[in-house]
């Protein structure tokens, strides 16, 4: 079968950090693919997985203020790599330097880098300012030799451009399974595999390395994850090291400034697309 239903859910007041945790919760009861949009998010689940209880139970306990209405729609099967080519996933250029498609797309243009992903979640695939923000920050940056470490890596995207871009290595930890997943997918598409090791986990992840071990520490999350996780992320930082920080509003910078600041980790700039912010820190 490849029937799919879409479920629409208008969120109030729409607040997209929080309609990410939402899809992660999704994910868990079948969901396979999102697109967020004015109102909230658009969700897609199998149509013989689809269980309104479930979703009613997702919504129910979501944890945060923000309500949610939804309504679901019967999609009848198609060729679903040429609807996401047609009307989500559009070959997208970054900084000039680099282009990011699906395997699945023919018509895009030819760049220094050229990284196929192939999302099963609508997150991760440059198209977002916080990912947007982070893949032009990296490409202006001489990595050659360094050592990354990406939190809540996603499809993968930031560690594979950090090592076609010159890293040495990068590991990526990501707590969702089929994010995971698909990470692992990615890194063999783009034959980067012996460079990229993703783990599955959270920050606990890190006690298996040794303090001072990156250069370079992304974290593309949420705001709370980071405040609650940035002494972590720092030890790993050696002594001079760069953290980039995105995932949160451009009026939360100065959370994370202060937060560094606790962790030895100097202010070095705040960026914005769309009012999502980039922190720069650097290890003192």
């Amino acid at each position: 079968m490849n029937d799919y239903i879409q479920v629409d859910f208008e969120q109030t007041p729409l607040n997209e950090i929080e309609i990410d945790i939402l899809d992660a919760l999704l994910c868990d009861v079948g969901f396979e693919s999102f697109v967020q949009n004015e109102k909230g998010v658009s969700a897609f689940i199998k149509n013989e997985q689809y269980d309104e209880a479930a979703i009613a139970n997702v919504v129910d306990s979501y944890p945060f203020s923000s309500k949610f209405v939804w309504k679901s729609n019967y999609i009848e099967g198609k060729d679903w790599n040429q609807e996401w080519e047609k009307n989500f996933f559009k070959p997208m250029v970054i900084a000039d330097k680099c282009v990011i498609h699906s395997s699945f797309h023919a018509d895009y243009p030819k760049m220094q880098y050229d990284v196929v992903i192939d999302p099963k979640m609508a997150f991760g695939t440059g198209h977002h300012s916080t990912t947007n923000l982070i893949v032009t920050e990296l490409l202006s940056m001489n990595l050659d030799n360094q050592k990354i470490l990406d939190m809540g890596t996603g499809t993968g995207i930031l560690s594979i451009i950090g090592v076609m871009h010159g890293a040495a290595s990068a590991v990526g930890i990501e707590i969702d399974e089929a994010a995971y997943v698909n990470a692992l997918e990615n890194i063999e598409l783009n034959d980067v595999q012996d460079k990229v090791n993703i783990l599955r986990g959270d920050a606990s992840c890190l006690e298996n390395y040794e303090e001072n071990s990156f250069d370079i520490v992304l974290a593309n999350i949420n705001r709370n994850v980071i405040l609650n996780d940035i002494d972590k992320y720092a030890k790993m930082l050696k002594t001079g090291g760069l953290m980039l920080l995105s995932g949160f509003y451009f009026e939360e910078a100065d959370m994370m400034k202060e937060a560094g600041a606790k962790n030895s980790l100097e202010f070095q700039f705040a960026k914005q697309d769309n009012n999502w912010a980039l922190v720069c820190l650097k290890k003192c």
